[in-house]
């Protein structure tokens, strides 16, 4: 038995693998690298990150065959929409690592062990959206969870990340655990871990599953919903945004919020997609709070990163509605809305870096007053992030709940779309207001002008795709569609 499934793993195409391996031995050249030849992160292995995840997500395009192929003896899959969640997961860490530029010279260099962090996490967020077995998730899942432990107490000598690490890694294992004892269960009363395997069981099945698979399951989601900063799951996310460096909550708001809900897709829609009416109410239930949570606990913030943190969630409630519809329109909205998301967030925390005075990081929203008058491109980008993410026209950000809605409402849960509505329209105050702070309210003090280049290239990035998606959005409407068929098969 040992020696046929060492055989079929000595025999699988580890071609298809390729862009993790090629990930993983440059990851561990820049380690070594860094050990024997630097010390303090330089501009080169920001660089040399960046071009290693470039040339990772060209290996990931090139394999685009639209067959799905099964790996390691059935532990992974390759297939078109685990392609597509690779290469956002990518563009988000390469753009997390642009706006770190100037971040990692300050105070004398930081660690080069950031850049590794980045890469590593980012690998085990590429092995989340291919796993095709519960060990392989599990493995993949943690692997990225340590890295980002690490990154959220960074700055070990600033009381508030250690404390954002702590919280972070004590909730995240209490995650791992649920997941862990879910996963238990149905092994113990399906016989399997094989994502493949658990479909032909519940397809094929006659009746009402089993409670202990249900059970399985619920806990599996819980621990998916704290992974994501799902509501009720989510009070690690305000506390950890605040207390981690900015550019590190950047990296959380964005590449694994992908990976999570990429990894929830391809959980509940392939081995779990014949349990639909089991797992689906309680997607609805999450989203719902999600969605409500994240509205209104915003308006109350006054520290922008923890604002931003409550967005979020709001923004993973939309997420989940295209989840909740279950079917291939619901999959391409919220697929499409992920790639937008990636640059509306990633813009935001852009100019959240470039928010100091004296040399010093300001972080509350009053901050901001004036703004228009002393730094004027800086508060008009700031107010197209803030637009966009309320789902004002024509920016991006419309765009993805438009799709969201659409893909709602054609799967019959109209009344959900309409909570939905309802709930962007709150949270479009909280929004408005950072633009009537900056336009309308007495001048503070100036900021200090963003000399960095590679932050300012990080936000005209992601400000210019807000901006402009609307002039040619087909390429991203037929990717996304052709992931959520290939899913849907």
């Amino acid at each position: 038995m040992i020696g046929n499934v060492m055989g079929d793993i000595r025999n699988a195409s580890f071609s298809m693998l390729s862009p993790e391996l090629y990930l993983l031995g440059w990851t561990l050249f820049l380690l070594i690298y860094g050990v024997y030849r630097i010390r303090k992160a330089d501009v080169f292995t920001v660089f040399a990150g960046i071009v290693i995840l470039a040339i990772t997500a060209w290996l990931d395009v090139s394999m685009l065959s639209g067959n799905r192929i099964v790996v390691m003896n059935g532990f992974f899959v390759t297939d078109a929409f685990a392609i597509f969640s690779k290469c956002l997961i990518i563009t988000a860490s390469m753009l997390v690592l642009l706006l770190s530029t100037n971040w990692l010279r300050e105070e004398g260099g930081r660690p080069f062990e950031y850049v590794i962090l980045i890469l590593l996490a980012t690998l085990g967020m590429m092995g989340m959206v291919s796993a095709n077995d519960f060990l392989a998730l599990y493995m993949a899942l943690e692997m990225s969870s340590l890295c980002q432990y690490v990154l959220a107490s960074f700055l070990r000598d600033n009381t508030k990340s250690s404390e954002a690490g702590l919280k972070y890694f004590v909730l995240g294992a209490l995650a791992s655990g649920m997941l862990l004892f879910g996963t238990s269960l149905i092994y113990g009363f399906a016989g399997t871990t094989n994502f493949d395997q658990l479909a032909t069981l519940f397809t094929q099945m006659e009746g009402t599953p089993s409670k202990g698979v249900v059970v399985g399951l619920v806990l599996v989601i819980i621990g998916l919903c704290f992974k994501v900063s799902a509501v009720p799951f989510h009070m690690w996310t305000p506390d950890v945004y605040e207390g981690a460096p900015t550019p590190v909550a950047a990296f959380f708001a964005t590449a694994p919020k992908i990976a999570g809900i990429a990894l929830f897709t391809r959980l509940l829609l392939e081995p779990f997609g014949a349990l639909a009416p089991q797992w689906q109410q309680i997607i609805i239930f999450v989203a719902i709070a999600s969605l409500v949570t994240g509205s209104l606990a915003a308006i109350v913030q006054t520290n922008i990163k923890r604002l931003l943190a409550y967005s979020s969630i709001g923004h993973v409630g939309f997420m989940l509605v295209g989840l909740a519809a279950g079917n291939i329109v619901g999959v391409q909205a919220m697929l499409i809305y992920l790639s937008l998301y990636i640059f509306m967030s990633a813009g935001i925390f852009g100019c959240v870096l470039c928010m100091r005075r004296h040399g010093h990081y300001v972080e509350n929203i009053h901050d901001l007053a004036g703004l228009s008058q002393t730094k004027p491109l800086l508060a008009m980008i700031i107010s197209l992030f803030m637009f966009a993410m309320a789902g004002i026209p024509p920016l991006g950000g419309f765009f993805g709940k438009m799709y969201i809605l659409l893909a709602a409402t054609s799967a019959g849960l109209t009344w959900l779309a309409a909570i939905a509505v309802l709930t962007s329209v709150i949270s479009g105050y909280y929004y408005i207001r950072i633009v009537k702070i900056m336009y309308f309210d007495e001048p503070k003090p100036a900021l200090d002008t963003c000399n960095s280049h590679y932050v300012n290239a990080g936000i005209a990035i992601s400000a210019l795709v807000t901006l402009l998606f609307f002039l040619l959005p087909t390429p991203l409407v037929v990717q996304a569609k052709a992931a959520a068929e290939a899913l849907l098969r």
